[in-house]
């Protein structure tokens, strides 16, 4: 038999799944754990298990369930679910490896493009901002938007290639591990996107958990509906 070629796998395969099992915590909430041979992926599944628009996070260097802003992954899946959006707040196997966290993220896009969705927005707060930016732009097909929080700019030198679909950042202006710069460099880096900055809010942006709750989630829902989302910031500056 053929062998097949390594580009022509998908997150899935390229992750070596050997075995999964999933257990519903509570009504619209289910724990996903999915064995490979580089680690034990976790997922929090909120909403149905099969929707036709989802939202795929991931966390910061250190891993994470929760997000940034006092669980905000936690409380956006919750209200999510209530409009039929899944959402899956996804476990670094290898938490701080940029290549294998992208092939975490990009493996839950497919997990739950399988069961029904083709429309997706991926999230990431830190680090995990590179991942989703990553995965956008790997995934073109299926991707729709990119939400990152206070990200990294390391890790995003390809944003360009998210062609001008929408891209929304926040950032906090008291962010006492990355600076703002890191958010305006990746603007920069993809050509467009809205560039939000919240004052006196430190690198968790738990000080703005309120703004994000108001500004997130009608953004996303506009983007999965596949209308021109609200802008929140200002354009980007052209390059040069």
């Amino acid at each position: 038999m053929a062998s097949v070629n390594e580009a022509d796998r998908t997150p899935l395969q390229r992750l070596g799944v050997i075995a999964s099992q999933e257990v519903e915590l509570a009504p619209g909430l289910s724990h996903v754990e999915a064995y490979t041979r580089h680690g034990l992926l976790t997922i929090l599944w909120h909403g149905p298990a099969e929707a036709e628009t989802a939202v795929v996070a991931g966390g910061g260097a250190m891993g994470g369930l929760l997000g940034p802003a006092d669980g905000f992954y936690h409380w956006l899946g919750c209200n999510l679910a209530e409009e039929g959006i899944a959402t899956l707040r996804v476990g670094w196997r290898i938490p701080n490896d940029l290549d294998a966290c992208t092939l975490d993220l990009a493996g839950a896009t497919e997990m739950v493009c399988r069961r029904g969705a083709q429309r997706v927005v991926t999230l990431g707060h830190s680090f995990g901002g590179a991942i989703a930016v990553r995965v956008g732009v790997a995934i073109p097909a299926v991707v729709a938007g990119v939400v990152t929080f206070a990200t990294q700019s390391a890790g995003c030198e390809m944003a360009e290639g998210l062609e001008g679909r929408p891209l929304l950042l926040f950032h906090g202006d008291a962010d006492e591990l990355l600076p703002p710069a890191s958010s305006e460099m990746v603007r920069y880096l993809a050509g467009s996107g809205d560039l939000v900055i919240l004052p006196g809010t430190g690198h968790l942006l738990s000080q703005a958990a309120e703004q994000l709750r108001a500004l997130t989630p009608p953004w996303i829902q506009d983007v999965l509906a596949g209308r021109p989302p609200a802008r929140l910031g200002p354009l980007s500056p052209s390059p040069g």
